[in-house]
């Protein structure tokens, strides 16, 4: 589960994703129009990393952007830095481009091999926890009973898919999104949100 907390946050998440979408290259949009679609969010198994991907629309394209929020700099990872924004109930975050985050790598391939869940999102209202409801949808075509080790490597993006190196595995998360329904690859992890009823590809593996 992921707790969401009743926050300030300075600057905003679409604002810094305002800022940071136009600096890359598979974003074709105008980020000054940009509109969250949907979002989900992964469980960190220690509860310390927060993982969010964000939908974001801009124009006639959709967009993938996964985010971890960590409370410290994460070494090494200084070029995949989003930005850092100030939580009124956390403190300071720092904000990255998740696909380079072991966290996140870890926990998408949970999800794209072996189908596990996305994480339900709980609020506090008037001093219980409440369930939020879901804002996008995932599924997965994987049917893996366990996860091989991994050894995430840098990743890197051309024509819009990022491949993350990881072990014997390696992962291709879609950035900018075909809403088609076309899906490529076995296995595959694909969401719909409102709006959107066709499964929009995410991720997939191979060796």
């Amino acid at each position: 589960m992921a707790i969401v907390y009743r926050a300030e946050l300075r600057p905003t998440k679409m604002e810094l994703l305002a800022q940071w979408l136009p600096r890359q290259p598979w974003f074709s949009g105008d980020a000054g129009a940009l509109a969250r679609l949907g979002s989900f969010r992964f469980d960190d198994p220690a509860g310390e990393v927060g993982l969010e991907t964000i939908l974001a629309g801009a124009g006639a394209g959709a967009y993938q952007v996964p985010l971890s929020y960590r409370g410290a700099p994460l070494d090494g990872a200084g070029e995949f830095l989003v930005g850092t924004m100030e939580h009124s109930v956390l403190g300071r975050r720092w904000v990255y481009d998740a696909a380079a985050d072991p966290v996140y790598v870890g926990e998408l391939a949970a999800a794209l091999l072996a189908g596990k869940p996305q994480a339900v999102e709980l609020r506090e209202v008037a001093g219980r926890m409440e369930t939020l409801p879901a804002a996008a949808w995932l599924a997965s075509s994987g049917t893996a009973t366990s996860i091989p080790p991994l050894f995430p490597a840098g990743p890197t993006t051309a024509d819009a898919v990022t491949t993350v190196p990881a072990g014997a595995l390696t992962l291709r998360i879609a950035r900018a999104l075909d809403l088609s329904g076309v899906v490529h690859g076995e296995p595959v992890l694909t969401v719909t949100w409102a709006g959107q009823d066709a499964p929009v590809q995410l991720a997939s593996a191979g060796s």
